[in-house]
């Protein structure tokens, strides 16, 4: 049985294998040089690894780091994977710019203090053949989350807040809109070669049904793929993920 924790990640996780094995295609080069900021303890940059590529994860977190590497060790890629401390905000000091085939800037917009600039940044690490996966969290997810949960004051108020919050309590500082995030990209200069919305329904479909009715896992997670690419759904999604390439 597929874990429900991976139905998190899972679209995500399809989008990137495809555009890895694009550009190694076109580079003509097995393994690619990606870079993961905000990358953690190894999420997406551990499976990237195991795909042959080599990844390097820029992360503020010491502990972050420290677990990173013994995740790497773990799967067998320490020599494929390593860790530098630090953000996007200092990142072109930290990392070579223009030498990245792909950058991953995950769950980092809702936090800086600049995501334009945090944008820029990622996309000035890139080559010039090189690709952006950004992923962040939705405003219409929130405001829906919210809404069936019974709150509905703080689903309104997350409906008009410039940053997507439901109020005080709100551990989230922003949250993004489809059109947001798109600008974000094509501003720093990709084009927005694809966007997806992430757990549309994963998050709302009560835990008791998908753990107890055979086949229901792997259903709602082709649900998920069938829905990501569809624009009417974006709104509604908790996550949203734009591919942004050059030309």
């Amino acid at each position: 049985m597929r874990p429900r924790a991976s139905l998190r990640t899972a679209v995500v996780w399809e989008v990137l294998k495809d555009a890895l094995e694009r550009r190694a295609k076109t580079a003509d080069r097995p393994a690619l040089d990606v870079l993961d900021t905000g990358g953690g303890t190894g999420n997406f940059a551990v499976p990237v690894a195991r795909l042959g590529h080599r990844v390097t994860v820029v992360d503020p977190s010491p502990d972050a780091l420290f677990a990173l590497e013994r995740r790497a060790a773990e799967a067998g890629v320490t020599d494929r994977v390593s860790g530098v401390q630090g953000d996007t905000h200092g990142l072109l000091d930290l990392v070579p710019p223009g030498e990245w085939d792909m950058v991953l800037c995950h769950g980092v917009l809702e936090y800086v203090d600049d995501p334009a600039e945090a944008v820029r940044n990622v996309v000035g690490a890139l080559r010039p053949s090189g690709a952006l996966s950004l992923l962040a969290a939705g405003r219409g997810g929130a405001v829906l989350a919210r809404a069936l949960a019974g709150h509905f004051a703080e689903a309104q108020h997350a409906l008009g807040d410039p940053d997507g919050r439901w109020g005080a309590g709100d551990s989230l500082p922003r949250r993004y809109t489809a059109d947001q995030l798109t600008r974000l990209v094509t501003d720093a200069g990709l084009r927005a070669a694809a966007v997806h919305g992430i757990r549309v329904f994963a998050d709302l479909v009560p835990g008791v049904l998908v753990d107890t009715e055979p086949g229901a896992m792997e259903a709602l997670l082709r649900l998920e793929l069938a829905a990501a690419e569809e624009p009417g759904f974006h709104a509604v999604a908790t996550q949203l993920h734009v591919l942004g390439e050059r030309g």
